[in-house]
């Protein structure tokens, strides 16, 4: 009987974010890749990554990341940190994960890595904390160096393939489907068990 052994999606992105990072030769901290893990692990929802900037918002949603840059900037403390970090991650999830789905467009990866560089700038400079601000400078200054760790993250787990990985794992984390885990396990992905699931929701 094959035996599986059943780590949590924090376990699992941890591991691919060092192996990322070790393949694409870039040199980090323990609190980027930490960082790095919660952005995986948030983005596991794909409804995040359509909330508006802020839950409560009566203010008409806005189209382009522009303009939710420039609502970021005009808004007040501490609003302004939370939309900005959306701004920031969001630019640098869907720059890492859907760069190929950017040659098709007219606006290219350029434009959203300016944008996630400059919104992580501003985030270093508001922030208070001096172990955050400096991962949100890292960022800033070496944007381009964590869109490749995530390219790589994205390729090895086939997400721009037909078999999606995370939309999988994110299935299973909901649903405790038994199809969408054997498949995570054909793909070499562990998982929790069905009674761990339940006890993460608790």
């Amino acid at each position: 009987m094959k035996s599986f052994v059943f780590i949590s999606p924090e376990e699992h992105f941890a591991e691919v974010v060092k192996e990322a990072c070790q393949e694409r030769q870039v040199k980090t901290q323990p609190q980027v890749e930490a960082y790095l893990v919660h952005l995986l692990k948030f983005y596991l929802d794909s409804k995040n990554l359509h909330r508006p900037l802020l839950e409560d918002s009566t203010t008409k949603p806005v189209d382009t990341f522009a303009e939710m840059y420039l609502q970021a900037m005009n808004a007040g403390a501490p609003r302004n940190r939370e939309m900005m970090r959306t701004v920031a991650d969001r630019s640098l999830y869907l720059t890492g994960f859907f760069a190929d789905s950017f040659q098709r467009k007219i606006v290219d990866i350029d434009y959203y890595a300016e944008i996630g560089s400059a919104a992580y700038s501003n985030l270093s400079s508001w922030t208070r904390q001096d172990t955050v601000s400096a991962v949100f400078d890292i960022f800033s200054k070496r944007f381009l160096e964590y869109v490749e760790v995530l390219n790589y993250i994205s390729e090895k787990s086939q997400i721009q393939g037909d078999q999606n990985v995370l939309r999988l794992y994110d299935r299973y984390l909901r649903t405790g489907s038994e199809l969408a885990r054997e498949k995570l396990t054909e793909l070499g992905v562990v998982t929790l068990p069905k009674e761990r699931l339940k006890l993460s929701k608790a």
